[in-house]
């Protein structure tokens, strides 16, 4: 554990950081939501049976129904701040739950899709947009009678290549990269388009693949940060 002092140390440089970055990119995994309750691909993925089939029961029961109680964290909200205040460029996330977007965030690039990427499963008509979900039932398809689902579970495995292209070019401008949550940078997918000179702050109490890539570590849940962030300002 870092000593007060270490922490608060560490607090400051992360703050001088966001003053002097122009292009800051978000980079964010489940961590980010387990303060507001929100949805990972792991969890979506055991709704899928191992010959591929739906669980439209366990489906319901455990993610349409619960999706009313989910609420953007502290962080959420935080990111949202930094983008209005013209310093935030975008968020990559590979989280399914829509929290950033519900938080306000205007860019974001959700790489495995979510709950406001959606298809019929049996036309495949579009139906984007996560307030299909504020229902205690599973949305039906106006065409053709089908089930909607979100794109993790409609594609079974795979990216979301609008998202993976939003996230490759935020990612080779931004001169500051927060990591928040996340235990892997997705290789070439988008990572390795960095900037050479970005400086890299990782935000997770555990320790991940970025500890050896970053600036600065700091070892605290996000909305403890961003809390003392905030009380730092004027």
């Amino acid at each position: 554990m870092f000593s007060k002092s270490n922490s608060d140390d560490k607090i400051q440089k992360f703050s001088e950081y966001i003053d002097k970055s122009q292009h800051i990119v978000a980079i964010t995994g489940a961590g980010i939501s387990i303060s507001g309750g929100g949805v990972t691909y792991s969890q979506l993925s055991r709704t899928i049976r191992p010959g591929g089939s739906f669980e439209s029961e366990s489906f319901l029961t455990s993610y349409v129904k619960a999706m009313h109680h989910y609420k953007p964290s502290l962080s959420h909200y935080a990111l949202t701040d930094l983008e209005r205040e013209g310093k935030l460029t975008g968020v990559i996330t590979t989280n399914e739950d829509c929290m950033h977007t519900i938080a306000g965030t205007q860019n974001v690039a959700e790489i495995q899709g979510s709950f406001q990427i959606n298809r019929c499963k049996d036309c495949g008509k579009h139906f984007d947009g996560y307030e299909i979900w504020n229902k205690d039932e599973l949305p039906k398809c106006d065409s053709c009678g089908g089930t909607i689902l979100p794109w993790e579970l409609y594609s079974h495995i795979g990216l979301w290549n609008d998202g993976v292209q939003k996230a490759q070019e935020w990612i080779s401008k931004a001169d500051l990269i927060i990591v928040i949550g996340t235990n892997g940078y997705y290789g070439g997918v988008y990572w390795n388009h960095r900037r050479s000179d970005a400086i890299i702050v990782q935000i997770n109490p555990g320790h991940t693949a970025f500890d050896r890539v970053a600036d600065l570590n700091i070892r605290e849940p996000s909305d403890d940060v961003f809390r003392k962030l905030k009380e730092r300002k004027p």
